[in-house]
């Protein structure tokens, strides 16, 4: 490889690693233990580095599939050469920072894949319509079913018909049940994905639809189960191990799915490249979000918590069900989303449920929905004015 072009190669990774960096001070660092942080059942400090860890964790199991579409999903007719890649990811990384240090959440899903495509379709690239029009339904869908989601969990959970042990017990066996059927490296056939469900029929030597539900059904039953007896107990303790545990479901989760938004583009570049394997790309991009969520995030989760409404443990854990849930359909899909608007929405929904408009700064949500869309169209327009100013 020539010097030059081994120079490229060493900015892009440097680009792409700060853009993981930024990630994990951003959006993946701050949103899933905001809720948490917001109930006080966990210091901002000690949030920024359980994050961190878990969202390594779910860089390096779970982050193929987004990177993958952010890589070579978006835009059609060819790749992005190195030039192109670093431009993206700077223009990502730029507009993630000047959300940091504002205290608005950008979102890095829009800025990433708007600079993507900007930069593809300048390049000659053709549009992946049938790409857009999945990743627009989860990004529209993602505030309606989140927030309503939130409100619907919200609105049960303090009531004095229905016990919080029994309540909050069935919503963390429905999460035990998705645990089962989602997929992780090197649970499958080989080196593949795969799930629990799908293991434990692999290891009976029947893998049947019949065997999964029963395996989904005995993991959301145990789950119930000691949840169920840990709140009987009548101590204080047991919702928030709850919610510190569905805190850290949605950081794995923000790991699998935001990973890709920082080494996704990178993928193009390793065509050809065989001592660069992907999981080495999504190990680094996952050291990345891991030191991103212990030196920058604090501010975002503290922004968050405290700017949105004013939250107790229900209405946290109201927030992080349909939070987890949302995330693990759009890393199933291989969408980028923003983790931003997914705990966002599912804060708002949660905190209208109980107390109404007072919950919620109207003014901040405008000035987030505002940054959410303009951050995607400048990102965009930034990246192919910059294809055709710059030599590629």
């Amino acid at each position: 490889m020539e010097l030059s072009v081994l120079a490229v190669f060493l900015v892009a990774g440097i680009a792409s690693l700060f853009m993981a960096w930024v990630i994990g001070a951003g959006s993946s660092g701050a949103t899933p233990f905001a809720p948490a942080v917001g109930a006080n059942a966990i210091s901002t400090m000690r949030a920024a580095f359980v994050v961190g860890v878990f969202g390594f964790a779910g860089a390096v199991i779970q982050g193929a599939n987004v990177s993958e579409a952010v890589g070579r999903g978006l835009v059609g007719g060819g790749s992005l050469p190195a030039t192109g890649v670093i431009v993206v990811l700077f223009i990502g990384a730029g507009l993630m920072a000047v959300g940091i240090k504002t205290g608005y959440p950008i979102a890095t899903a829009f800025t990433v894949t708007g600079s993507v495509v900007g930069v593809g379709l300048a390049l000659g690239g053709t549009p992946v319509w049938s790409k857009y029009l999945q990743v627009g339904a989860v990004w529209l869908l993602t505030p309606v079913v989140g927030g309503g989601l939130a409100y619907a969990i919200a609105s049960v959970l303090p009531r004095n018909d229905v016990p919080e042990r029994y309540s909050v017990a069935a919503l963390a066996g429905l999460v035990g049940a998705v645990l089962a059927n989602i997929e992780f490296a090197y649970l499958g056939p080989g080196e593949t994905a795969g799930t629990v469900a799908g293991g434990v029929g692999r290891t009976l030597g029947t893998e049947t639809a019949t065997l999964s539900g029963l395996v989904s059904a005995l993991v959301g039953l145990s789950v119930a189960g000691l949840v169920w007896w840990d709140i009987g107990r009548q101590t204080t303790d047991g919702l928030r191990r709850v919610l510190l545990a569905l805190g850290s479901l949605v950081a794995f989760s923000a790991g699998g799915s935001q990973v890709g938004l920082a080494v996704g583009p990178l993928l193009p570049l390793l065509d050809g490249v065989e001592m660069v394997s992907v999981t080495a790309v999504l190990v680094g991009g996952g050291i990345g979000i891991l030191v991103g969520s212990w030196t920058g995030a604090p501010r975002m989760i503290k922004s968050l918590a405290q700017d949105y409404s004013s939250l107790g443990p229900r209405r946290s854990i109201a927030a992080l069900v349909p939070s987890f849930l949302i995330a693990q359909v759009a890393v199933l899909l291989g969408v980028p989303v923003s983790f931003n608007e997914i705990v966002v929405s599912a804060i708002i929904g949660s905190g209208a449920a109980v107390g109404g408009g007072d919950a919620v700064s109207p003014r901040k949500i405008l000035f987030t929905v505002g940054a959410w869309a303009g951050s995607f169209v400048f990102a965009l327009a930034a990246g192919y004015v910059a294809v055709l100013a710059l030599p590629m």
